[in-house]
């Protein structure tokens, strides 16, 4: 077996965990395609991000930007912060992570128990996503220390760089056999970086990325909402790795549309994060009218264990008005019906 697909039986280092992550088919249509979901909550953190967490840290020792003792700063909504929390404790550097409330609280949680500092740039009880200022903040802090770097995860060329590795995964997993690659744009590292490798070994890939809407990398209008870790609010720059030529269609799903599919997946006994429901709830809509035998796998970058206190919790969901009974049905007949063929 390649190597890519192996690891040591017994390993010294969290980091060693990363990757080999599971592909799990949720469904097929009555043609025979079908969707597979990378499954990349069983990475250490239960999520992606930590992939290019440690790209990010490796690239900065390998041009002497940061040495034995050094800080680490990023503005991050919890993934990446997360993963930057395990690189950092590994090798004994410093992590300052710039926050807001838009996170969910056991993100926040969970870098904090890692031994990070959290540096909030909105007022506790305040919930809009601040990611202008967390990045302006991020960069001040670094300007002119020494030993000390701002990872700037929406712009470093790393962060896709550290998602090679899944398109290696997946490519000798389904020996060569896939055909649309689906996943959410935020840094746009993870689909755009997974694409750039995987189409030097698939070149015919689709790739279709899914944001909020109300993020505008695919354009406007632009609005709040409440998928974290992904898109491009207003007022923030669409990060460099985003590469447009990289993604042959770009679409949107809301909020209500993304959070009913995490919560219909979940009674099929799968936890996935909010992003991912947006990303599965388009692939859902698509499998049924696919070529015949079509692959389509769906990258699922988070797992839902995060999001008790919000997704899976009626009560969060009803002030915010996110909860509709009729679109959830919907999405549970979808896929039970699909999960039949």
């Amino acid at each position: 077996m390649n190597e890519a697909l192996t690891r040591p039986a017994v390993v010294s280092r969290i980091s060693d965990l990363i990757g080999y992550t599971p592909l799990f088919e949720l469904c097929r249509s009555e043609n025979g395609s079908r969707l597979l979901l990378k499954l990349e909550m069983y990475n250490p953190t239960g999520t992606a991000k930590i992939r290019m967490a440690r790209a990010m840290v490796d690239a900065a020792e390998a041009a002497g930007e940061l040495r034995p003792g050094g800080r680490i700063i990023e503005s991050t909504s919890g993934n990446t912060g997360l993963g930057l929390s395990v690189i950092a404790a590994e090798r004994g550097y410093t992590f300052t992570a710039v926050v807001d409330n838009h996170a969910c609280s056991d993100k926040l949680r969970g870098m904090k128990a890692l031994g990070t500092e959290l540096i909030y740039v909105v007022d506790d009880g305040t919930e809009e996503l601040a990611t202008a200022a967390r990045e302006e903040l991020a960069e001040d802090m670094a300007r002119g220390q020494d030993n000390t770097i701002f990872t700037e995860q929406h712009n470093n060329p790393a962060n896709g760089v550290g998602y090679f590795p899944v398109a290696h995964e997946l490519h000798q997993a389904l020996d060569g056999r896939i055909d649309i690659l689906i996943g959410a744009v935020g840094t746009g590292g993870a689909l755009c970086g997974t694409t750039r490798e995987l189409r030097k070994l698939v070149p015919g890939l689709k790739t279709v990325g899914v944001e909020p809407k109300g993020s505008v990398a695919f354009g406007g209008p632009a609005h709040d909402y409440y998928q974290s870790g992904t898109g491009t609010p207003e007022g923030a720059g669409i990060g460099a790795l985003v590469d447009f030529d990289l993604i042959d269609e770009g679409v949107k799903v809301g909020d209500v549309e993304a959070f009913a599919t995490c919560r219909a997946v979940a009674r099929t006994g799968l936890l996935i994060g909010g992003s991912a429901g947006g990303v599965v709830h388009e692939a859902l809509t698509r499998l049924p009218s696919l070529p015949p035998g079509t692959t389509m796998v769906a990258l699922v970058n988070d797992g839902g264990e995060k999001y008790m206190d919000t997704v899976f919790n009626d009560d969060w969901m009803n002030d915010r008005n996110l909860i509709d009974p009729a679109t959830e049905r919907e999405i549970d007949e979808t896929l039970t019906k699909l999960r039949e063929n």
